[in-house]
């Protein structure tokens, strides 16, 4: 299992001020709290390796979209990477799923369930050269940023 390890850094103070315009945008449809759960993540964030909190390794945006049901990220890594994804939550099966993409080629799609105040998704990373790789990421509001 390929193992992904970043903290995110909090660049502005825009994040409490997007959760609360969200909030407030939102058709009635998405209004139920699920839907609130990550705006902990909103903003613009410094990504860095879990064992390095000075180098930054990419950039970060993470907004809302379709009116507030649905959050949508854009990574930029130092090296050239850059990946797309949208996260949703299905009130149907009542869980969190990210479908992520990126210039390389690779497809992830991931779910799961907040437990406490920690996201947890699992799934298959598929790679461009057909092999694949199981992920699971964690998301988690830590001081001023996320883990």
């Amino acid at each position: 299992m390929l193992k992904i390890s970043l903290i995110l850094v909090l660049l502005g103070a825009a994040t409490q001020a997007l959760a609360a315009s969200a909030q407030t945008n939102s058709p009635a449809g998405c209004n139920v709290p699920e839907y609130r759960q990550l705006d902990f993540w909103l903003g613009d964030w410094d990504t860095f390796d879990a064992g390095d909190s000075t180098t930054s390794v990419a950039r970060a945006h993470v907004d809302l979209i379709a009116a507030g049901c649905a959050v949508h990220e854009l990574y930029e890594q130092t090296d050239g990477l850059i990946g797309d994804s949208i996260l949703s939550f299905d009130p149907v099966r009542k869980l969190w799923q990210q479908t992520w993409v990126t210039n390389r080629g690779s497809l992830m799609v991931i779910s799961g369930r907040f437990k406490g105040a920690v996201l947890t998704l699992e799934g298959t990373m598929h790679f461009r050269n057909g092999k694949s790789s199981l992920q699971r990421i964690t998301w988690k509001a830590e001081g001023g940023g996320v883990r």
